[in-house]
């Protein structure tokens, strides 16, 4: 998934160590350009991600790439939205999912899968009615 905003808070950093090693949790919230602008907090897990936005400046428009998380914890469920990228907004530019690839899923290991190309001509043209069989040239049965 993808939201438009304008960057207006970077979230202190999180590090902690596991059996895997070192690890760093950050964050940063955006406000959308609609309407009724809202304010959207994301998360980066790891080094690479937080590092995406580290240099970006406040106040800037940027396009997040995320996935919608959620988990339950006694009895209470909690939504969290996982940044995968960040960019710089620009105006015009065709989104990720219009290039030719679609998300193939959320595991990092598998290759973008190549999108569905449109076909050339559609199947059926509406411009002209489809003819009808004149009566005693059809073969049904009955």
């Amino acid at each position: 998934m993808e939201i438009t905003g304008r960057l207006i808070q970077i979230l202190p950093n999180v590090e902690g160590d596991s059996q895997r090693g070192h690890w760093v949790r950050g964050g940063f919230v955006i406000e959308t350009g609609d309407d009724y602008p809202r304010k959207v907090a994301f998360t980066a897990f790891g080094e690479e991600r937080v590092a995406m936005y580290r240099d970006i400046p406040m106040q800037s428009m940027v396009t997040v790439t995320f996935t919608p998380e959620s988990r339950e914890f006694n009895e209470r469920w909690y939504t969290d939205l996982r940044c995968s990228r960040i960019q710089p907004f620009v105006p015009g530019q065709m989104p990720p999912a219009a290039t030719g690839y679609a998300w193939a899923g959320n595991n990092a290991n598998q290759q973008a899968a190549p999108a569905a190309q449109p076909a050339a001509q559609p199947a059926q043209s509406f411009a002209q009615p489809p003819q009808m069989q004149s009566a005693g040239e059809d073969d049904l049965p009955f």
